[in-house]
């Protein structure tokens, strides 16, 4: 899998997990659904932040466009492009 559909993948997870979340907040707001959600998108976050520093290759954009929450896995993962990261 090349970086930028890792990061695509972990970035689309946070952004369910936050849609969710937040959906759950303005209607029903089932505790037992936050305390499921809730690790799980800060899960998604983290990993999503670690996966962008390590593959951004000396590019500060990259990790630092992670830090968004919600869509910073998404703008990462544009930032990243498709081209091999250096080793």
């Amino acid at each position: 899998m090349n970086p930028r559909r890792t990061l695509h993948v972990l970035g689309s997870v946070e952004l369910g997990t936050l849609a969710l979340l937040l959906l759950n907040l303005v209607t029903v707001h089932h505790r037992t659904i936050s305390g499921v959600l809730g690790p799980v998108h800060g899960l998604a976050y983290t990993a999503t932040i670690i996966t962008a520093v390590l593959l951004a290759g000396g590019r500060t954009q990259v990790w630092l466009r992670a830090f968004v929450p919600g869509i910073g896995g998404l703008l990462a993962a544009r930032a990243v492009g498709s081209r091999p990261v250096p080793e």
